[in-house]
């Protein structure tokens, strides 16, 4: 059995009721129950929000709310793993057993079920802890710069200032869409990030951070322009 998990916390600052905000004309959160929904991969899809708002939002695009997520892991210093494990335990001391749980961003447009299908088979044909989302950085990260304390631009890698782009190793990061894991690792709270942890990698274009309102502005457009809106 598997579960998805969709962790949704109220109060978000940069962009006020994020997780609900309409986004290409429905709440942004709707678009990871559904995504979760048609991968037919879940006995249950549920929120994990200690928002009223964002329970009843969630409940009307379909998920299941069975708790309100407590308040030590609902500041702004809560992590991902915790927020999953708690959904765990709250599940074992019921007598509900899971082989695997997805959690899935609430502001996560672009993730489909082909995606979250495709994460459970890597997870399952690896047999690793954790399977997640990445995808490859547009510009080779060894050839960053920063602006110094005196405002003048410094390499942070200058022994690869003469290195060729395609010899340098191709980087991966975080797609901000959803983590397949086993129960046993989310329960134990093995770290993500790892060497027992598989990718699924995507396409840039499908791909995109929402932390700023100028980041929601790309996204739409992005979103719009894919689906031909």
């Amino acid at each position: 059995m598997n579960i998805a998990i969709i962790p949704a916390r109220g109060g978000s600052k940069r962009i006020k009721n994020k997780n609900i905000k309409i986004f290409c004309g429905k709440p942004i959160i709707a678009y990871s129950i559904e995504a979760a929904q048609v991968s037919n991969c879940f006995e249950k899809v549920i929120v994990s929000t200690d928002s009223e708002e964002i329970a009843n939002v969630a409940r009307a695009a379909g998920a299941e709310i069975p708790f309100t997520r407590p308040d030590y892991i609902s500041d702004d210093y809560a992590d991902t793993i915790s927020v999953i494990k708690h959904a765990v335990e709250f599940y074992k001391e019921k007598n509900q057993f899971f082989d695997n749980v997805c959690c899935i961003y609430a502001t996560a447009p672009f993730v489909t079920g082909d995606i979250i299908y495709k994460g459970l088979i890597n997870l399952k044909n690896s047999n690793s802890d954790y399977a997640i989302t990445v995808t490859d950085f547009s510009f080779p990260i060894q050839r960053a710069i920063k602006i110094t304390e005196q405002g003048r631009i410094k390499m942070i890698q200058p022994d690869h200032y003469q290195t060729r782009s395609q010899d340098l190793i191709k980087t991966y990061h975080d797609a901000g869409q959803l983590y397949w894991g086993k129960s046993n690792a989310f329960l134990e709270k093995k770290p993500i990030f790892s060497e027992s942890t598989v990718p699924i990698i995507l396409p840039r274009n499908q791909v995109q951070d929402i932390d700023t309102e100028d980041d929601w502005i790309e996204a739409e457009f992005k979103y719009k322009l894919i689906n031909d809106l």
